[in-house]
């Protein structure tokens, strides 16, 4: 493998700012200094930049195999790092849906193959496969994903029993998307009896609302604590939630954690007027009440980590009516950027984007080597021009499903490389495929 020696950075690593040159080697990073002296096969200039550890999101949806019409692992890989993204955990209900052992090697095989960034994909449980989810190895799969909710195909986990039984014999990191199921069908059949099929989408967060967001994020909690499972539960949008979380122990010491979606914390219901379906996604968009309560969280630490919940769809797919429209958005290319939206409004450090996006989530899945800029880790790294300003466009999207909600809107500060373990796979807008990412590790 190439050398890369990086000269000039202003490295964020560990709440700390500091100028240092960065050489890589064999996929790691061999030393950071204040000046290096080496040689090397690629040499980045990255003065007036700021090199970052690659951003690692916990929750994407890449639609291989089965809904490749929408995305596939090798057209979202690519977008992701596009935007700093360099590994991704990816959700379970493809078609058909990863809740075998062997559907889940498929997956695996198939992002060996054309995955451009590092990868890891989530065990699906169903009410009928609980052998399957204990076969799973702790050590090289990301977690066990439980739908508490609407979901994709044979998914929605809402036997108790099974429930019970996955909470207390599952040995490693259980993820769960948690809404009421029996709270959104009593809201639907009220709103349809005023509205028949064609309710208007501004109604969703009323019919997704923070009751069914909350009664299924407290039974996890409970069952949780019960078998001092190890939950994390996702993308959490309302402020009644909060409450379940701890912010007096470090993050090490959690045996329950919680993750924020840019979309949550960037749009809100009032958007739905201009935006419509492009923002349906579950759990819903709420009101601007809600959206408020959810940047100090993540600031005082009861929501530890910043995903993004990626889930595209088709244009033509989501101008259907509401019922026929379905939820996700396309996000992965854009997280950091929703981020350092942010950072430029003084309401967040860069320091802490870092850590909320790149070391909380190594910490709180336990990732061996990823997550840090330190020398013997994975070179798994971004240089941002924290002040270039640029504007989404169709010309610039990667998403396979060729839209955005942020279509038109110009941010502050792009990615102009995006090093993959080592590999210098993003450059000023080219792509080097000539090597793939590597497949994650976990250290329980």
């Amino acid at each position: 493998m190439k050398t890369l020696l990086i000269k000039n950075a202003q490295v964020v690593n560990r709440g700390q700012i500091r100028a240092a040159d960065v050489l890589v080697k064999n996929g790691r990073i061999e030393k950071i200094a204040g000046t290096i002296d080496a040689p090397a096969d690629q040499e980045i200039n990255a003065e007036g930049l700021h090199l970052l550890p690659g951003i690692i999101d916990d929750q994407v949806h890449f639609r291989e195999p089965g809904l490749t019409h929408k995305a596939e692992i090798y057209t979202e890989a690519k977008a992701a790092v596009a935007g700093g993204v360099t590994s991704f955990m990816e959700m379970p209900n493809t078609k058909p849906p990863a809740i075998s052992q062997g559907k889940l090697q498929e997956k695996y095989d198939r992002a060996a193959a054309v995955s451009v960034g590092n990868y890891s994909f989530f065990m699906g449980a169903a009410n009928d496969n609980l052998e399957e989810v204990l076969r799973t190895d702790p050590k090289t799969v990301c977690g066990v994903k439980i739908f508490m909710g609407s979901s994709t195909g044979n998914m929605l986990v809402d036997d108790a029993r099974t429930l019970e039984a996955l909470f207390a014999k599952t040995p490693m990191l259980i993820a769960t998307h948690c809404e009421d199921e029996a709270t959104v069908r009593a809201n639907e059949a009220r709103y349809r009896e005023q509205f028949g099929e064609d309710i208007p989408v501004e109604y969703h967060p009323i019919i997704r609302d923070v009751e069914a967001c909350y009664k299924s994020s407290s039974f996890a909690v409970e069952l949780a604590k019960k078998h001092n499972t190890r939950l994390h539960i996702l993308h959490i949008s309302t402020a009644k939630e909060l409450d379940l979380f701890r912010n007096d122990i470090p993050l090490a010491e959690k045996r329950i954690t919680s993750e924020l979606c840019v979309h949550h914390l960037y749009f809100n219901s009032e958007q739905y007027a201009t935006l419509g379906t492009q923002i349906k996604c579950n759990p819903a968009i709420k009101g601007p009440e809600q959206q408020a309560a959810l940047l100090p969280a993540l600031l005082d630490n009861r929501l530890d980590i910043i995903a993004t919940d990626h889930a595209p769809h088709t244009w033509a797919e989501k101008q259907n009516t509401y019922f026929g429209a379905p939820s996700g958005v396309p996000l992965v290319q854009h997280s950091l950027n929703v981020m350092l939206e942010y950072y430029h409004q003084g309401k967040i450090s860069l320091e802490r984007i870092v850590e909320k996006m790149s070391h909380a989530v190594a910490d709180c899945f336990l990732i061996e080597g990823r997550g840090y800029i330190d020398e013997g880790n994975w070179a798994d790294l971004v240089l941002v021009d924290l002040n270039k300003e640029w504007t989404v466009s169709k010309d610039n999207l990667l998403y396979k499903c060729g839209w955005s909600p942020f279509e038109g809107h110009t941010f502050r500060g792009q990615v102009q490389s995006t090093i993959v373990s080592g590999h210098l796979a993003y450059h000023h807008g080219q792509f080097d495929e000539s090597k793939k990412g590597e497949r994650m590790r976990f250290t329980r």
